[in-house]
Parts: C-alpha cells; sequence; structure tokens
C-alpha cells in the first residue's frame, strides 16, 4: 500500500518549485491533490503531469489572501473527495527588497499580508474539514525567519517568515485536540523560481554590515537544494510515520545556516 493511499492534501503554491514537487510526490505515494495557485498555464501542467502518473489532481485559481476564494477551493476540494487530510501552506513571495528606512510602508505590508495573512487564511479555511478526523498542516518558513538574518534588504520577507514559523507553534497547541498536527518547514537555498516574486529592488547593495558573510558554502554539497529533497520531508511530516512529531521547525538546508549569519 503507498504512503499516501485515500489521503487528500491541498497544496498552495502548487504550480511550481517546492509546491509542485510536492504534489508529484505525494500523488506517486496514491494522496488526490487539489493545487491553490494564481498561475492557471502552470497549474493545469502540473495536474495534467498528475493525471499522467495515474493520479486525481485539480486545480483552483485562487489568490491566498483572498478570504472566500480560499473557501470556495477548500469547499470544493471536500466535496469531490469528501475529506481534506493534509495541507501545505507552500505559497509565498519575495516581494521588495530594500533598506529598512527606505521600505514603503506598501511594500513591507503586501509581503506581510501575503506570506502571513495568506498561510493564515489557508489554515484557516482548512481547519474545519480536517477537526473530525485528524490531519496534518505544513507550513513553509524558512531559515530567513529564525538562522539566517544577513541577507541584504530581506527585513520584510525574514519578518513574515518568523511569523509564519511562530503560527505554527501556536496551531500544533490549538489543534492537537483534534489531532491535527502542524509543523514548519525552513528551506534553506533552494533551486526554486521564488525570486520571481521580487516585486523590486530600493538599492539593498547600499546596506554594509560590519563583517563578511560567506556568498557561497553549503557544506553538504556545491549547490543548492532541489525542491524534490523539500518534499520528500513533507511527505514524511504528512504521513503516519510522523505520528508523535507536532509544533516543530525542521531545516532542509545542508547544513548553510550553520555557517551563514
Amino acid at each position: 500500500m503507498k504512503r499516501m493511499e485515500n489521503k487528500v492534501a491541498v497544496i498552495t503554491g502548487g504550480a511550481s518549485g517546492i509546491g509542485k514537487a510536492s504534489a508529484i510526490r505525494l500523488a506517486r505515494e496514491g494522496a488526490k491533490i487539489s493545487i491553490l495557485d494564481m498561475n492557471q498555464e502552470r497549474g493545469i501542467t502540473v495536474t495534467n503531469e498528475i493525471a499522467e502518473l495515474g493520479g486525481e489532481a485539480i486545480f483552483f485559481q485562487v489568490d491566498i489572501t483572498d478570504e472566500e476564494q480560499v473557501a470556495n477551493a477548500m469547499e470544493e476540494t471536500f466535496n469531490k473527495w469528501g475529506e481534506i487530510t493534509t495541507l501545505l501552506a507552500n505559497a509565498g513571495i519575495v516581494g521588495t527588497l530594500s533598506p529598512i528606512e527606505d521600505f514603503s510602508t506598501k511594500d513591507w505590508a503586501n509581503t506581510i499580508n501575503n506570506n502571513v495573512v495568506g498561510t493564515f487564511e489557508t489554515v484557516k479555511q482548512a481547519i474545519p474539514y480536517m477537526k473530525n478526523n485528524g490531519g496534518t498542516i505544513t507550513v513553509i518558513s524558512s531559515v530567513s525567519g529564525n538562522r539566517r538574518f544577513a541577507q541584504k534588504g530581506f527585513s520584510a520577507y525574514s519578518t513574515s517568515k518568523a511569523a509564519i514559523a511562530a503560527f505554527a507553534k501556536m496551531a500544533a497547541i490549538e489543534l492537537a485536540p483534534y489531532k491535527i498536527r502542524v509543523n514548519a518547514i525552513c528551506p534553506g537555498t533552494i533551486d526554486t523560481n521564488i525570486f520571481e516574486s521580487i516585486k523590486e529592488s530600493n538599492h539593498p547593495d547600499e546596506i554594509q554590515f560590519p563583517f563578511g558573510i560567506p556568498e557561497e558554502a553549503i557544506p553538504l554539497k556545491s549547490d543548492a537544494g532541489k525542491p524534490e529533497e523539500v518534499a520528500n520531508l513533507f511527505l514524511f511530516l504528512a504521513s503516519d510515520e510522523a505520528s508523535h512529531l507536532t509544533g516543530t521547525e525542521i531545516y532542509v538546508d545542508g547544513a548553510e545556516t550553520l555557517i551563514k549569519g
């Protein structure tokens, strides 16, 4: 029997990067996949790939900060398959890079809204469909939210990812009586297209640190991690193999942040 047989997974940002790799990984293990993403073309492509593998997938074009859109996608997923057993709250942006003193309040709030409010909205709307039978929720934080802070112009992004990690711990306690496990994955440098989401850059190179920071250094190997390596961890967290694991941050960075600030 496959590890995710008879499971239903909702994956935000599932049309590319970590979300896409996770959708395909869980589909190979028997899960039915509901993909929520802004990019319709990529989303449909992923659902077709899953169908070619013999799996089942549906796609919803959704802005995760829109309460009604997220709620409708969750409801339609539940109506199609009768349950939601696991959620990957993966969608997010880098947003604007800027020195703090030049950061516009609007641009700062845009990153917080997309990453923090979007994650909150996704989790909130999934809970009613998981309370009766339990399930798993995994949020994508980042090493930039808890172990790596010497990234020029990343103050909004890092703040958002720190908030997501804290939110996961709060949710883990609150949802434990319903047998819903909540964990946070904190990727390091992963080979994805997330930097396409950089809105603009307000001269972050003008930021000066009083010390040198290694630019390229991942002890475990010489290049960035792969989305599939994060997807493998998500599969474990979503499976019954991780039945006693909740409220935990797990780093996937090849020890990168042990030597980078």
